[in-house]
């Protein structure tokens, strides 16, 4: 996991600037939203936790509630009102992760792997929660997006 030490300096002079607000428990969520908030957030990205996953509708509706817009890692939220998820093919990765266990069951030593990254994405885009936020996507994403929600 990455710290905020190591998250700062790979912004480097970027204009971005990270509010964390770790959740905990459910009754978090308004708490966390308000903070983001009140330092001035103007999106934001929700990793990925076993809590946010059984709360992402709520995720998604506290967030167009604030009119934070959010990028999430996987499809589900957008399909629950949130504006765009940006993950890798699963599929894929579950295939390239078969194909590593092959080689190491052949005698290959797991640090001689190469360290690769996904080489298929899927963005999705919901166009209604990104219009109720005054948001226009290029069409550059639309056209590469597997799922646009209109």
């Amino acid at each position: 996991m990455i710290g905020r030490r190591q998250l700062l300096s790979a912004l480097g002079a970027s204009a971005i600037y990270p509010v964390a607000a770790p959740v905990h428990a459910d009754g978090e969520f308004a708490r966390d939203f308000d903070k983001a908030v009140g330092e001035h957030a103007n999106g934001m990205q929700v990793i990925r936790t076993p809590l946010m996953v059984k709360n992402r509708a709520r995720i998604a509706a506290l967030a167009a509630g604030k009119r934070l817009p959010a990028i999430y890692d996987d499809r589900a939220y957008v399909e629950a009102g949130g504006v765009m998820s940006y993950r890798a093919n699963i599929r894929d990765l579950y295939r390239h992760t078969a194909a590593c266990v092959d080689k190491i069951l052949k005698g290959a030593k797991p640090a001689d792997l190469p360290v690769e990254q996904p080489t298929t994405l899927e963005p999705a885009v919901n166009m209604k929660a990104a219009k109720a936020l005054g948001m226009k996507f290029p069409n550059s994403i639309l056209v590469q997006a597997t799922k646009v929600i209109e």
